[in-house]
């Protein structure tokens, strides 16, 4: 029988994960419709729209090393509360931005505070966790993120058609992160050990090298996923005919997404992480080659739904992998370390996904997918699942 100090969903857990809900709602309101915003604003070009955007993702990926780093060396309540408060003061800018420069300049700026804050509140999750309900919390968490996705994006389309005002929506956006600020500066954080006073800065301060090949394992899943969420529509329109499918896709998929977290949760009880993320990574597998192979609807989407269900199980069975082979002190490296490597997998797959459709066709940039998923596969099961077992610090997971 499990003590009151046991329970997973405690006031500080719940908090936690209603933040993180608000700063990805807030991220996702926004993200389907700032391509529109630009071409109607300020009549920017494909090309160009591609560039401003990109600086976000950019100065995220260049902030996330540093941010483990951070959050492990200083108290953790003061990172989150600074890196939370330039997140939501940069949704005013957007606001205040009357030219395509200054515009850039913001977006560009706004991905540090981002990397930075996803890395602080899911380290502070796991800290208001009790240690017997870590792993399966971290799966739980991640429940925000899918929600916030699945909801965010429909939103904010449903809003822009009504009322056609993108001023509105950066207003939504700028709220509900000070709302989710709000709600993270009531959270009580246990004091942690701080790291200090170390002879020298070394890798492992910003790249948990522990972990490196958990980590490159992530990136061949990071890559799959970044050509899916970059070219599905134009695959999906060019290829298959479908159009205004998008939005559909991505919602059955975090439908798919929140299953696996709920369905997972048991075995993540009971610390089966290489389990989750062996079933996880082969249902992936399922669901990107039905996409290539069969072209038609009931391949198209039922994909959404295996990709989802594959993602959510073997996302948080890797991030807590990375952990219980950090020492507690390394918790934000940890976090950050796989973060990044879902980030470099991400833009290696939207520049060679891009080349490869220019040249070869869609089809093939997908066949790709399927065929680097399937060595990402290989490589868990013969080598990073070993890894894993031999680096392990946690007894009770496996």
């Amino acid at each position: 029988m499990e003590t009151k100090r046991e329970r997973l969903w405690n006031k500080n857990y719940c908090k936690v994960m209603f933040a993180n809900f608000a700063l990805f709602f807030a991220f996702y309101i926004l993200t389907p419709l700032l391509p529109l915003y630009l071409s109607e604003e300020f009549h920017a070009t494909k090309d160009v729209i591609g560039i401003v955007l990109s600086g976000y993702t950019a100065t995220a990926l260049i902030a996330r090393p540093f941010s483990g780093f951070i959050v492990d060396s200083f108290r953790r309540k003061t990172v989150l509360m600074i890196c939370f408060s330039l997140f939501s003061i940069f949704f005013a800018g957007y606001l205040a931005a009357s030219t395509l420069l200054l515009f850039t300049i913001i977006r560009t700026l706004h991905g540090a505070p981002f990397g930075a804050l996803t890395v602080a509140n899911s380290t502070v999750a796991i800290d208001v966790l009790p240690s017997s309900r870590r792993t399966e919390g971290i799966g739980f968490y991640g429940l925000s993120n899918n929600l916030s996705m699945a909801i965010g994006p429909t939103i904010g389309i449903f809003i822009y058609k009504y009322t056609h005002s993108f001023e509105l929506l950066f207003w939504i956006a700028l709220i509900v992160a000070f709302i989710g600020l709000a709600v993270d500066a009531s959270v009580e954080i246990p004091e942690k050990e701080i790291v200090k006073n170390k002879a020298k800065i070394s890798l492992d301060r910003f790249f948990l090298l522990r972990g490196w090949l958990i980590g490159l394992n992530m990136v061949a899943f990071g890559f799959c996923f970044g050509v899916l969420s970059n070219y599905l529509a134009i695959y999906g329109k060019e290829v298959m005919g479908i159009t205004g499918g998008t939005g559909t896709y991505f919602m059955l998929l975090s439908i798919g997404l929140m299953l696996s977290r709920i369905q997972g949760a048991p075995a993540l009880r009971k610390g089966r992480l290489t389990h989750n993320a062996g079933e996880g990574m082969l249902i992936s597998l399922v669901g990107y080659t039905l996409f290539i192979a069969c072209p038609n609807m009931i391949g198209y989407y039922g994909s959404s739904i295996l990709i989802g269900l594959g993602n959510g199980h073997m996302w948080p069975a890797f991030q807590n992998m990375c952990i219980n082979v950090a020492h507690n002190n390394q918790r934000g490296t940890a976090n950050s370390t796989i973060l990044i490597s879902w980030d470099i997998g991400m833009g290696i797959g939207i520049l060679i996904g891009g080349v490869v459709a220019e040249h070869l066709g869609y089809a093939t940039a997908f066949w790709t997918v399927a065929l680097i998923n399937a060595i990402g596969v290989g490589t868990y099961f013969a080598y990073t699942k070993k890894f894993f077992l031999q680096r392990n610090l946690n007894e009770q997971v496996k």
